[in-house]
């Protein structure tokens, strides 16, 4: 599950408000406010419709992988075609390490 502070940053990378972030999952923007300000912790149910809705909204939730949490943007699809075309430029491939 997704913490406050990693649902205040999705909603500010996927720029939606509170309010309409509580009408696309259904909680109380009061209930969003206190879960980002960490002064409550909603229950289960509400965490899994935030996270859904902000997912669907374009964040991607990065869980604690012996380093720390975070929250990034997904690419669209005209983005992931962008990338896989400018991967196939510029000739051969070769190691980025600089030593």
């Amino acid at each position: 599950m997704i913490s406050g502070s990693q649902c205040r940053a999705a909603r500010a990378l996927v720029e939606v408000t509170r309010a309409k972030l509580s009408l696309r999952s259904g909680v109380d923007e009061d209930t969003i406010h206190d879960f980002e300000r960490k002064i409550d912790n909603p229950n289960e149910r509400d965490v899994e419709a935030l996270q859904a809705s902000l997912e669907e909204l374009g964040a991607v939730f990065i869980p604690e992988n012996g380093g720390s949490i975070g929250v990034r943007l997904k690419f669209t699809a005209a983005e992931a075609r962008q990338i896989t075309r400018l991967e196939g430029e510029g000739g051969v491939v070769a190691d980025d390490r600089v030593p």
